[in-house]
């Protein structure tokens, strides 16, 4: 049964090639959504290596996380600007589960996933997500518990309006923005627990502070957090 269906594929590719989302060059057996040039050319932080980096100082004296990474740098011409975009405005949510489950090997082969009991994508809105179709935060978070075994845990969190985008907002504009955004469904849940909130982007943060908070709250919890891309503004 494997050989005919790996021979269905070979033949189909003959006619109907898979393209990289990113450069749009057809994809050679093995690869899927992204080309092996295009995987190796996205910048790795390295965050996930390294304590008190970029990602982990932007929350220091605002609230309290464990541990803090990013995949990437987000600027104007980077890989993971485009794939992000696609994930978020193009309906390629797959994009979100390949992305995370190549950053949770990452992680997994680190020290920065112990004692992480759960997942935590960041919500959104119902009416965000009723159009979207989707939160691309929680497709980056199950690609991450693929590679990782932790398991992604769901409504636990929610958030309590809809803001504005962020887009060209400045610090304290965001953190107004946000401030009281998330409420935890049941605190029980995450009561004594380590908890890694997973993002696609992180910018001045605000966000994540905002569902760190929340969390934090609850009594006896530890947050971490980490997303896909942090802004080249972190100073990196």
């Amino acid at each position: 049964m494997y050989f005919l269906k790996e021979l269905t594929e070979d033949f189909l590719s003959l006619f109907f090639p898979s393209v990289c989302m990113s450069c749009g060059s057809s994809l050679v057996k093995g690869e899927e959504l992204l080309c092996t040039r295009c995987m190796v050319e996205i910048n790795r932080t390295g965050f996930h290596l390294k304590r008190d980096n970029a990602v982990e100082k932007l929350f220091w004296g605002r609230c309290r996380i464990e541990r803090g990474a990013a995949f990437s740098v987000y600027n104007r011409g980077s890989r993971i600007r485009r794939l992000i975009h696609l994930m978020k405005y193009r309906g390629k949510k797959e994009l979100g589960f390949a992305m995370g489950k190549l950053y949770g090997s990452y992680l997994r082969d680190s020290s920065f996933m112990e004692g992480v009991d759960m997942l935590v994508a960041v919500p959104l809105h119902p009416d965000r997500l009723r159009k979207r179709g989707y939160n691309q935060s929680e497709y980056i978070a199950r690609g991450i518990s693929e590679a990782t075994g932790v398991p992604v845990a769901e409504k636990i969190i929610y958030r309590v309006s809809a803001t504005n985008t962020q887009t060209r907002r400045g610090r304290f504009e965001r953190w107004e923005n946000v401030e009281g955004l998330f409420a935890v469904i049941d605190e029980n849940q995450v009561r004594g627990k380590h908890v890694l909130v997973v993002d696609d982007v992180v910018t001045t943060g605000s966000t994540l502070e905002a569902c760190a908070n929340a969390l934090l709250q609850c009594g006896n919890t530890r947050v971490s957090v980490v997303t896909l891309a942090a802004s080249q503004k972190l100073s990196i």
